[in-house]
């Protein structure tokens, strides 16, 4: 009888132990999640949720709303995201026009480039053809900010205006004042400095599809080339990925289809970071670029708050579910209710990466066949939501006895004797 008394004891102290060392693993959790979202590089769950893999794989993928970056790479929903976001910044920070103008600037770039021309030589007209590179109007040669000036259009432009000797000094002078003039505003058009964001979106992003802005990318492409990156690839290697994963489904048994799958993901996870990389560089690099834009006085008002996207209300749901639950369990505070919750959270992450039979393995070290250290946890918790482990130790055992006083105030005497046989006799 004692030892079963002893063995009793024991239990109790090492499951309240238990239930200790989730909720602070949990808490911990939590607050460093917390503690990072003030810094340049914050938690996220995207890249968990995309790597999902098993039967759910396509629910946990979905869940961050774009979830091979598409959306990163399609030109027009990047360039309307960041004029949406350039016109929230400028409301925010209350910019004035110049401030505005100089934010225009470097998102969508010069309205025009422009070279003092007196006049232009006798005989000389610039077609209509032409038009659309070069105008002059009052006194000035200008050429659209975003139409770069090719060398083919620069010869053109040069061959209306040849240099002849026998011609008196003055057409001469006004000769060479012209060709003077298309070569600075040649310069001008060309320089890489004076691209815009979105001059150079369409660089890193069109590449060589046949679908290209004329008005945009044929002259950015003059000044860097063709990259090396296209787009139209990367959609064919997912249609591709998707339909070997399919048959690797219906040949589970076989191992060989599943390292070929993981190796053609890990080539596409690649292909996506040279794509979208470059991008997501360039939405930094407009953001920094406006901040200096500002005052310190505009700076004090704070950063601007963003519409929250899909992933954002994960990555909320996830930190403060992590440090609420550990709390809740650290305390002894509704800690049945705690230990579900718990339950339920990591049978989520467990269903993200599953180890079952034809799934492929999660990334790391550790390798596992149905059971992993999510699935021992779930049942932990679940266990401790079986026993009354806040009555043993924690809040819940002080909100009881409060609950059975205030009962026994209200109802009388009489109560108290029922309201502590009411009580567990393992929390006596």
């Amino acid at each position: 009888m004692t030892d079963t008394k002893k063995c009793c004891c024991v239990s109790i102290v090492l499951i309240v132990l238990l239930r200790l060392s989730i909720g602070w693993q949990f808490l911990y959790e939590g607050l460093w999640k917390i503690n990072t979202l003030g810094t340049p590089t914050p938690w996220t769950a995207e890249g968990y949720l995309k790597n999902a893999q098993g039967p759910f794989r396509n629910t946990f993928r979905n869940m961050t709303g774009d979830p091979n970056d598409l959306d990163w790479l399609d030109k027009k929903k990047v360039a309307a995201k960041w004029d949406d976001w350039a016109a929230q910044f400028a409301a925010h920070y209350l910019m004035d026009d110049k401030q505005q103008a100089d934010l225009s600037k470097v998102l969508d770039g010069a309205a025009d480039y422009r070279v003092e021309l007196a006049a232009l030589p006798e005989g000389v007209a610039i077609s209509k053809e032409l038009e659309k590179v070069v105008k002059f109007e009052a006194k000035r040669l200008i050429c659209p900010g975003n139409w770069r000036m090719l060398a083919k259009e620069r010869e053109a432009l040069l061959a209306l205006a040849k240099v002849d000797e026998a011609a008196s000094e003055a057409k001469q002078q006004s000769i060479k004042a012209y060709r003077d003039a298309v070569l600075a505003l040649f310069n001008r058009a060309t320089d890489p400095k004076s691209m815009s964001i979105k001059d150079r979106l369409a660089v890193a992003i069109v590449g060589n599809n046949a679908a290209t802005d004329p008005s945009v990318t044929e002259r950015a492409f003059a000044l860097f080339g063709n990259p090396p990156r296209d787009v139209k690839v990367y959609h064919e290697k997912i249609a591709e990925y998707e339909a070997n994963l399919a048959k690797a489904k219906k040949q589970s048994a076989m191992h060989f289809p599943q390292e070929h799958l993981q190796k053609q993901w890990n080539e596409l996870q690649q292909l996506r970071g040279k794509l979208v990389g470059p991008v997501k560089a360039l939405e930094s690099e407009l953001k920094v670029s406006a901040q200096k834009l500002l005052t310190s006085v505009q700076l004090a008002r704070g950063p601007v708050r963003l519409p929250s996207t899909p992933v954002d209300r994960i990555n909320q749901q996830a930190i403060w579910g992590l440090t609420i639950l550990g709390l809740l369990l650290l305390i002894g505070l509704g800690t049945r209710y705690a230990a579900l919750g718990g339950a339920v959270m990591l049978t989520t992450f467990y269903l993200a990466m599953p180890p079952w039979p034809g799934v492929p393995e999660a990334p790391g070290p550790e390798h596992s066949f149905i059971v992993n250290k999510n699935f021992i946890e779930v049942m932990a918790l679940l266990a401790i939501a079986a026993l009354p482990t806040g009555q043993w130790f924690g809040l819940d055992r002080l909100c009881s006895r409060f609950c059975c006083r205030k009962k026994a105030n209200c109802c009388g005497s009489g109560s108290t004797a029922a309201c502590e046989s009411a009580t567990p006799s393992a929390a006596k």
